[in-house]
C-alpha cells in the first residue's frame, strides 16, 4: 500500500524531529561520499531487492530532488503562494534512465546543487522563511517546512544507503 501525501511528510519530518535541518543537508554530500566511497560500480548498480532502489538509482534520484528542490526554494521565494508541482520519482527514475546513471556523476551534482541551495538558504532573511507554495498534493508548504522536509528525505536515503552498502559488504 502506497502512502498519503499525508503519511510521507509526517515520516520524513519524523525523521529530522529534534535535529538541524540545515546541519543535517550540510553533512550529508560527505556522508553520501563515504558510505560509497568503496564500492565498484556492479555494487553500485545492483538493487537490494526487486522493486527496490540500488545506490545508483538513489543517487541519481537525490541529484534530481535537489535540482526541484532549488526550483522550488526559488520560486516560492520569488512570489509567495505561488503553486508548486509534484513529480512521480519512479516515472523520472525510469524516463531518466537512473539505473544506467553514473553514481559518481549523480553524487557531484548532488553535491554542487546542494552547496548551492545552501548558499542561497544563507542569504535568505528570517521574514522570507515563511514564504509558502501550494504543493499540488501537499498543500502549503513554508520555506522553513521545505528546509525540515529536505533534512528528512536525506535522513531517509540516508538509512537506505547504510542497509544497501552493509549488505553490499557481507557478500
Amino acid at each position: 500500500m502506497q502512502e498519503t501525501a499525508q503519511q510521507y511528510t509526517q515520516r520524513l519530518l519524523g525523521y529530522a524531529d529534534g535535529k538541524q535541518p540545515l546541519s543535517v543537508q550540510r553533512a550529508t554530500p560527505k556522508k553520501l561520499a563515504a558510505l560509497t566511497r568503496r564500492m565498484d560500480k556492479k555494487k553500485m548498480t545492483r538493487r537490494p531487492q526487486p522493486g527496490k532502489w540500488s545506490v545508483a538509482e538513489i543517487l541519481a534520484h537525490l541529484a534530481d530532488a535537489e535540482l526541484v528542490i532549488g526550483w522550488r526554494l526559488r520560486s516560492v521565494l520569488g512570489a509567495s503562494g505561488n503553486p508548486v508541482q509534484a513529480y512521480d520519482q519512479d516515472v523520472w527514475a525510469q524516463t531518466f534512465q537512473y539505473s544506467r546513471r553514473d553514481p559518481k556523476a549523480s553524487l557531484e551534482t548532488f553535491r554542487v546543487l546542494r552547496e548551492s541551495n545552501l548558499a542561497l538558504l544563507k542569504t535568505v532573511p528570517k521574514s522570507l522563511w515563511e514564504n509558502y507554495g501550494m504543493h499540488q498534493e501537499r498543500g502549503k508548504e513554508t520555506v522553513a517546512h521545505i528546509v525540515n522536509m529536505v533534512a528528512g528525505h536525506d535522513l531517509n536515503h540516508l538509512q537506505q544507503l547504510e542497509k544497501i552498502v552493509k549488505e553490499a559488504r557481507r557478500k
